[in-house]
């Protein structure tokens, strides 16, 4: 049952890492190649290569450039993410070299929306697998993991200020096309790997706390704190209740109060990364 368990779920993880490398080969060279524009990190600069020296081929290129990248992954991330990330590269470097047709939008902004749309959901599908295709990636989850500095976010940084120092031999209508792409990309990035599966705090006060605790640990199958208060008014002793669910869930909570007590004081908030094993949505690299 276990072996039959850990062969579904590295064919699940691989699934999405070649489906990913293969919506960002679609937009490489369907879009940034025919246009000529540059893109972020390893990727950029492998472009940046070919554009000088078109006999080497771009996946060559990538997987040459992300051999150090992979000294540094070995030491900081985990060995299950540094496999599949090789693997990840060996995949997006074989797609690479894949004859693909190129995609027929004239408007240079369109274009630099298109193919950021489809690079940040082939991006994003890649790592909300167990590993990635390198490059920035590996770097991506080491801030991730260390500081909390989101892949996007990260990208999006990096590759400003590799285009800054790029203006200096391309053009700088190229460097604006590419920041757009860049943009988007970084967008969709953050959208499928935590938007997504983007998680709810509430805070409830209510005479009927207790109704609402059972309630939530029965019904919503979710954990509840109770914190003992004060009211700053009335000086009464009060019950809060705090708890995290899902966005899905977010419709059953709310007719459960409704239901239970009308007139409840109940707060929502949205909440950024959420680390537990049962209501967690951090990426498991």
């Amino acid at each position: 049952m276990k072996a039959k368990s850990t062969v579904l779920t590295i064919t699940w993880n691989l699934t999405l890492i070649a489906a990913g490398c293969l919506l960002c080969a679609v937009a490489i060279k369907g879009i940034l190649i025919p246009k000529e524009f540059l893109a972020g990190g390893v990727t950029g600069l492998s472009l940046l290569i070919h554009y000088m020296m078109p006999v080497l081929p771009v996946g060559v290129i990538y997987f040459i450039l992300n051999i150090p990248l992979f000294v540094v992954g070995w030491m900081f991330v985990g060995q299950r993410f540094f496999w599949y990330s090789i693997t990840g590269v060996i995949i997006f470097s074989a797609v690479m070299l894949l004859p693909y047709p190129a995609i027929p939008i004239s408007d240079m902004i369109l274009a630099a929306l298109a193919a950021g749309i489809i690079t940040g959901v082939g991006s994003g599908i890649i790592l909300r697998s167990l590993g990635s295709a390198g490059g920035l990636d590996i770097l991506s989850v080491i801030l991730f993991k260390k500081f909390s500095i989101r892949p996007g976010t990260f990208v999006l940084a990096f590759n400003a200020l590799l285009m800054i120092a790029a203006a200096m031999r391309i053009p700088l209508e190229m460097i604006l096309y590419t920041l757009i792409f860049m943009y988007v990309t970084s967008y969709f990035v953050n959208l499928i790997v935590t938007g997504l599966s983007q998680r709810k705090a509430v805070m409830i006060i209510s005479p009927q706390w207790q109704k609402i605790s059972n309630e939530i640990r029965e019904g919503l199958q979710r954990g509840v704190t109770v914190v003992r208060g004060e009211g700053g008014y009335s000086g009464n002793e009060l019950h809060i209740l705090y708890s995290v669910i899902t966005f899905s869930e977010l419709s059953r909570f709310k007719d459960m109060i409704r239901r239970i007590d009308p007139e409840a004081f109940v707060v929502v908030t949205e909440t950024l990364e959420v680390m537990g094993k049962r209501i967690g949505n951090q990426p498991h690299w």
